[in-house]
């Protein structure tokens, strides 16, 4: 994703450009990469666990901008300007309000797992994402939910689609009380 996008410069405005980029061979998974991040307060004892909308994403992109070595978007002018610095460039997408959507980091070959590929930052991103939880729980006196959790994150599909049916059949009931 990172070399192609450097064949369309820096600062990439058009509308047309950056649907046949969202279209083009290279981004042919956008849409298919599940980001679901549970996001959790530990003190507080809530999580959250969201979904990336993909669909949401492409079409409120109005811009992607490189931001170099050393450097950071400003949303506020919508400009890259010196900061703290990053290691590696990342190619930022955003929205018509300067938003941070999600990112293609660098992807040469001194750049580890983490430092390459499609990425996101949820706290960042938070108006792409949509919430499994319908926000906040609480979990604090919820032991089975956590352990729930924790089994469902360690499992296969086939298990997923079992516990499915299971957890179904108890809403079906609690529904006709």
């Amino acid at each position: 994703m990172f070399p192609y996008l450097e064949k369309h410069g820096l600062q990439i405005k058009n509308p047309k450009q950056i649907a046949s980029i969202f279209k083009a061979e290279e981004f042919s998974d956008f849409g298919t990469i599940n980001v679901m991040p549970l996001i959790y307060n530990e003190i507080s004892q809530r999580c959250n666990i969201m979904i990336f909308n993909h669909k949401k994403a492409m079409n409120n992109t109005k811009k992607i901008v490189y931001v170099d070595t050393k450097k950071k978007f400003d949303s506020t002018t919508g400009k890259i300007v010196p900061g703290k610095g990053r290691t590696h460039p990342i190619f930022m997408f955003v929205d018509s309000k300067n938003n941070y959507i999600c990112e293609v980091r660098y992807g040469g070959a001194s750049a580890n797992a983490l430092q390459r590929g499609l990425w996101t930052n949820t706290k960042n991103a938070v108006d792409y994402f949509d919430s499994l939880t319908n926000g906040w729980i609480d979990y604090s006196h919820n032991h089975t939910l956590v352990k729930l959790f924790s089994l469902a994150l360690n499992s296969s599909e086939k298990g997923h689609k079992l516990a499915n049916e299971i957890l179904q059949k108890d809403i079906d009931q609690l529904k006709q009380l």
